[in-house]
This record gives structure tokens, sequence and C-alpha cells, in this order.
């Protein structure tokens, strides 16, 4: 046998393994069987990170139950610990599409923690579902947790944001630039026609709202993933582990990590479906939905910026042509639009990939697992991306806001209660096809005088109308 190689054995027979690996027969045979891709899990230092801490809060369990020894308890704590701590992400190799359950992501963990604990030895029981709902639980929470236990809005009061922390900057940014520019009135748009006035203030503040909303959403779904079928073993039952290890080794995990993780009320659900993954997906795809909305938004009030709407100014971050020259494009705004739809599509995967439990297993796992953790890291880095080199910029051009107010036909709404819809209607119709200002085409009409006009037609009134004018 050559130097550089060991052979390690499983129930099918010998392994050749690289001598230099923790790893063992299991992975190996994973890594020769599934050259599919390279992707590995998205941010695989926090799935290996919490294999590790699984694997360290079911050995405390093992070891108080009488399961596990003390001196190989003290052992796998140890070769887990350092796990966790990344000393060994290397022996980490696998990729995502591989066996459905996830089983030889488990063992290869199991193999790590063996070799290292034994070059000591050890074997551990199958915890991949408890690792996915882990290490999607510590990737929204980032260590952080809620400060109350419902949701309110609006969201100077809301107490969602700390489950998607990277969100957090760009929603209090924004949240205070609407209190900023609650002053600047701007015409509404509806159908991408003009309507009626809206301050500034309030179109970022429904910005504001759709994100707590989502953020609201997202904490809900991920409290679900607390939790966990450690005591589910094969098929659900609990076979051949100790009737509390479960609660107990739940227990010891929360302690590690500072979440509320406790056991999941059917081990047979939590294996043959992943139901509270879908809904994490599904959240995220609510959140990222709301903030495709505000970047859309942002992109065509930026547009122009002359021949365009032009009411918002961003900042200009690269170059955007290289055949027109001093052309800028809205590039944060098409990022995170961007990352809004691979989350939609991430979350069509996982939607679909839970439908497909047979029997008492759904072995579609590891693509969920995937899925959501993209999502989550995406939306983190997009938002982080979009707060620092686009939110922080926004900036009213108010001569131009105002030009519109003074152009818009549709504050003859105010006109309305005074003199009749029909009326105001055709006043607003005669002023678009002749080409005159509403007050002019209002003057015409004989419907009123100039002095009920400037009266009536007051658009900061219109924006907040059960507010105080005089307040503009």
């Amino acid at each position: 046998m050559a130097d550089d190689i060991r052979l390690e054995h499983d129930a099918l027979g010998e392994v050749a393994v690289p001598a230099n690996r923790l790893w063992g027969a299991q992975t190996q045979r994973s890594l020769q069987h599934f050259d599919i891709g390279r992707e590995r899990f998205r941010w695989s230092r926090p799935v290996i990170r919490a294999l590790g801490l699984v694997k360290q809060a079911a050995a405390m369990a093992n070891a108080e139950l009488g399961e596990l020894d003390e001196a190989r308890a003290v052992l796998i704590q140890r070769a887990a610990s350092e796990v966790v701590a990344g000393t060994w992400d290397d022996e980490f190799p696998l990729v995502v599409f591989q066996t459905g359950s996830g089983t030889q992501t488990n063992m290869n963990a199991n193999e790590v923690i063996a070799t290292r604990a034994g070059h000591l030895a050890a074997r551990t029981s199958d915890a991949c579902s408890a690792c996915t709902r882990t290490i999607t639980s510590t990737r929204a929470s980032r260590r952080t947790t809620p400060s109350r236990p419902s949701c309110t809005w609006p969201r100077r009061s809301s107490s969602c944001s700390g489950w998607c922390p990277p969100c957090r900057p760009c929603a209090t940014l924004l949240d205070a630039k609407a209190s900023a520019f609650d002053d600047v009135v701007m015409i509404g748009r509806t159908h991408l026609q003009d309507a009626t006035p809206i301050t500034l203030g309030q179109v970022i503040g429904g910005w504001v709202s759709q994100i707590d909303v989502g953020l609201c959403e997202v904490r809900h779904a991920f409290e679900g993933l607390l939790e966990l079928p450690l005591s589910a073993t094969a098929v659900g039952t609990g076979l051949n582990a100790h009737p509390e290890f479960g609660a107990r080794a739940a227990a010891h995990l929360a302690a590690l990590t500072g979440l509320a993780f406790r056991p999941a009320p059917s081990g047979v659900a939590a294996l043959s479906a992943h139901d509270r993954m879908a809904v994490a997906s599904a959240a995220l795809r609510l959140l990222s939905g709301a903030l495709m909305k505000m970047a859309n938004d942002v992109r065509l009030y930026a547009s122009g910026p002359r021949a365009g709407i032009g009411e918002l100014r961003i900042p200009e971050n690269e170059p955007g042509s290289s055949i027109m020259p001093g052309k800028v494009n809205p590039t944060q705004s098409e990022a995170l639009t961007m990352v809004a739809v691979q989350v939609h599509g991430n979350d069509h995967a996982v939607a679909f990939a839970n439908t497909q439990g047979q029997f008492q297993l759904n072995v579609f796992k590891p693509v969920i697992l995937h899925n959501v953790l993209e999502s989550i890291a995406l939306l983190s880095d997009a938002s982080r991306m979009f707060d620092q080199h686009c939110a922080q910029g926004i900036e009213p051009d108010r001569e131009r806001i105002a030009a519109h107010v003074s152009d818009s036909l549709m504050l003859v709404t105010a006109l309305a209660p005074h003199i009749g819809y029909e009326h105001a209607a055709a006043i607003a119709l005669a002023a678009h096809r002749q080409g005159l200002s509403l007050r002019e085409a209002a003057i015409a009409s004989g419907h009123l005088t100039a002095e009920n006009f400037d009266a009536w037609v007051v658009p900061a009134a219109m924006a907040k109308p059960h507010g105080n004018p005089s307040e503009f």
C-alpha cells in the first residue's frame, strides 16, 4: 500500500483514503460517486460549525444519560469543539448534490471527529436534520435575539429587525430619511400615471413598513426552526435513543448557541417533511419582494436623470457605459433586484423539494439547506451593499419634484368636493388637450375663481388631508 493512502472500511468493504486526511470511508465514497458541480453548502464554515455544535451537544447528553462513558465523551467534545472553531474545515469536502438525507455530510463529521478524538475512536448518531435547523437558525439570528415576543408596526417600534441583522442598518437609515423628507411633497403615481400628491417621507415610510413586515415573518418562521428532531433516529420513532436524549441534547445546544432550541413535537413529521424550512424560505422570499419593490422604485424615481422622472439623486458609483461617456447607472438597485429574483427561484426549489417526502423521509434535505442558506447570504450581502452604496446617498431633487407637482393634472381631485367630479374631470381633460395649466383651465371653465383655486388646490394639504397644511 502506498504511503500516501490508508485503507478504511465500511459495510461495503475497503476504501483507499488519503493518509493525511481525517475523513474516512463514507466521505471518500461520496467524493467518488457525487462529482456533481463544485458547490459546497453556502457559507460552508457555518454549516461545519453547526455540525460540530450538534455533535458536541449529543456527546454531552449521552454522557449524562450513561450512554457514553466519560472518557470518550470528553474526547468527542474536544474534537467537536475544534470542528466548531474551524480547525478542520478542509476535512469537509462534500458537495450539495449527494445523498438526499445528507447522511454523507453527517458521516463526514462523524469520521473527522472520530479520527481526531480517537485517533481515539467514537461513533455518534445521525443528526443531519438537527444540523439543518441549527445552521439555518444561527445564520438568520447571527447571535441576536428579538427584544419582545411579538411584532408591532410601524418600524419605529418593531422588534423584528434582530432576525435579519444585515437588513437592519438599511431599514433604520431609511426610517430616518422618511422623517427627514416628510416635507417634500411629490406627485403620486398609480398605473404609472400621475395621481394625487404624497410626501417623499410617506413613500420611503411605505418601503420601511414593507421591509418590517418581511422581517417579522422571517422572525416567526425561524423560530419554528428551533424545534429539533434530535431523538428521531431512523424513521422518527426514537429507536436506539434514550428517551431523554432529545430534550437534553437540545438543552445543551441551546446553552452552546444562546438560541432556544427544543425537541420537535413529532419526529416522524420532522424527518418526512421539511415544512419549517419551507416556511423559512417563503419568509425570505417575502422579504426579498419588499426589497425588490424598494429598489425598483428608487431606480425609477432616479431615472433619466434629465429625460426620465429624475426626482431622486442617488450615488454615482461606477461609469455605466463603454460607449456613452458620463453615463451612470443605478447599479445597486439592479443588483438588489437580481438577488430578489434569485431568492424567488431558491424558494421555488425549496417548496418543490419539500413536496418530495415519501413515507418516513424527505431525501431533498441538502438542496433545501443550500437554497435557504444562499437566500440568507444573498439578502444579507445585497442589503448591506444597498445601504452603504445607495440608500445613504439618496437625496430629493426638490426643484424637479416641485415642477412635476405643479404640472400635474391630478391636483384637480381637490376640486371635486367643491364643483363636482364631472366638472373637475372636464377641467383636467381640457388642460391636457389644450396644453394649459390646470389653474388656467379651471379659471377658464367658469366654475371657480382664481382665489377659489388657490384656496382649494394645496398639494401639501392633499398629501396629508388630516394634517395641518401650515406644517409645510
